[in-house]
């Protein structure tokens, strides 16, 4: 911990313990369930996470999106909502700040980022094309696979060792990239997207010389680049703190750099964005931006607001402009590296170092006992809950995992993780400390875990219907 504070530190702060940059004037209350509850509730959802009620969940790391706090501006843009239907005054703030952030040239809202990928997909993908990424993550992958396209993951090698400390396990194999270009034919590939931080691999950031590397690649072949800038401040705090020759600048010129290299992004909101529901697509294509604007009108409303009210535009613009503040960023990053350092003193095989957004546990490694094909994972994501009321997910064969057609047996995923996702502004050091104290009870109790398996699943994002028994 020490010498991630100090390379904290360097942001500004002169001293060890790093606060949460804001004081709390609303609270919600929890409701601490026994041990005998949680066994019933558990049983009665057929043993997935998804499922459970929000009250019956003691500390939520289910996911980072759309749990956010917001701010007191926030909720004073709420209040300063527009919602005429079209040309509303909050579209045009939010245009205006996505415009100075992000510098593409057409910026569409949508309801949240799968709708934009979504339209994305839907306009430049035809069957049988090929989209590479560093990972896909789960919708991203769905929403190609749903256009009959095929999603590649190229992640570097380091990025699928859990142990590496290598400082960007999120950038994307130009060696890689390349042989599929010759071997497949720039023709079947309409884009290739880098999704910053990278969320199916540990929440691990993209380094600027591994964005400038793909895109000089794809340039080559007249391959237009997209990033999934869902997580775009934490991954440029993350190249701030470890890539040579940006320490002195500002997250802003980070961020501006990184997109000067894309074509275009697909954004959730929902994530550093600060809020709880929207997104946009942006793009500097004239003709691709009135295709999608056509799809958009069919399905999410008119383009000046994409299918969200004037208040959440307004939330967004504010929220952009917030995430992008160092001292947010530091407690952030710090908060997160706190849960990882524990959980590692403990003996958890997680993911090193730490994500900016979640802490990733390889139960691969920590249930031995427990084979793939009664998912390690999920056993662990149930007795989270079992044991402290603490709501993770599986990020492994359930969620990645596909069906031989032929054959009808199960392809693993590559890793077997659980991630626990940290809402934004949301939980103190005293609930962080709370998850530490369960896990280690977890921990101590792990030979006696088990399998599961699938009982009903749906074809695409079966994760969050499907059902369970125990093995």
């Amino acid at each position: 911990m020490e010498k991630e504070i100090h390379q904290l530190n360097k942001a500004g702060t002169t001293f060890r313990t790093i606060i949460e940059p804001f004081k709390i004037k609303t609270v919600e209350p929890l409701w601490m369930t026994t041990a005998e509850e949680r066994q019933k509730i558990l049983k009665d959802v057929h043993y997935n996470v998804f499922l459970i009620q929000a009250q019956d969940v003691i500390i939520d790391l289910l996911t980072d999106s759309g749990t956010s706090a917001m701010s007191s501006e926030q909720w004073a843009g709420v209040m300063r909502g527009d919602e005429a239907y079209a040309g509303s005054r909050s579209y045009q703030r939010f245009e205006a700040v996505v415009h100075e952030i992000f510098g593409f040239k057409h910026i569409i809202p949508t309801h949240q980022g799968r709708a934009a990928e979504r339209i994305l997909f839907s306009v430049m993908c035809k069957e049988g094309d090929i989209v590479p990424n560093n990972t896909h993550f789960d919708t991203t992958r769905a929403n190609v696979e749903f256009r009959g396209a095929r999603a590649v993951d190229l992640l570097i090698d380091e990025g699928k060792d859990t142990q590496s400390k290598y400082p960007f396990k999120g950038n994307m194999d130009p060696e890689k990239l390349k042989a599929l270009i010759d071997k497949e034919g720039a023709k079947k590939i309409p884009l290739c997207m880098i999704t910053v931080t990278n969320n199916s691999s540990g929440g691990q950031p993209v380094s600027m010389t591994n964005i400038r590397a793909v895109k000089k690649i794809l340039d080559e072949y007249g391959i237009p680049l997209y990033l999934d800038a869902c997580r775009f401040a934490e991954n440029a705090y993350f190249i701030k703190l470890r890539e040579d020759g940006y320490e002195k600048k500002s997250v802003e010129e980070i961020v501006k750099e990184m997109m000067n290299y894309a074509d275009g992004c697909t954004m959730s909101a929902k994530k550093d964005g600060l809020t709880n529901i929207g997104g946009f697509l942006c793009t500097n294509d004239d003709i691709l931006a009135q295709q999608e604007r056509d799809l958009l009108i069919i399905s999410e409303g008119f383009p000046t607001y994409g299918g969200l009210a004037g208040r959440d535009l307004e939330a967004i613009a504010i929220g952009l402009k917030e995430v992008l503040h160092e001292d947010y960023l530091l407690y952030r990053l710090a908060e997160t590296q706190y849960l990882g350092e524990h959980l590692d003193e403990i003996g958890f095989p997680i993911v090193q170092p730490p994500g900016g957004h979640a802490i990733y546990i390889d139960a691969k490694t920590m249930l031995p006992h427990i084979p793939g094909s009664q998912y390690p994972g999920q056993a662990l994501v149930v007795e989270l809950y079992q044991v402290g009321g603490i709501r993770a997910v599986e990020i492994g064969s359930i969620m990645f995992g596909k069906v031989d057609e032929d054959t009808g047996e199960e392809i693993p995923a590559e890793m077997e993780l659980v991630r626990l996702a940290i809402p934004r502004r949301v939980y103190t050091q005293s609930h962080i400390d709370y998850v530490i104290e369960a896990c280690k009870r977890v921990w101590e109790n792990r030979d006696a875990l088990r399998g599961y398996k699938i009982v009903e699943q749906a074809k695409f994002l079966r994760h969050f219907t499907a059902k369970f028994e125990p093995v």
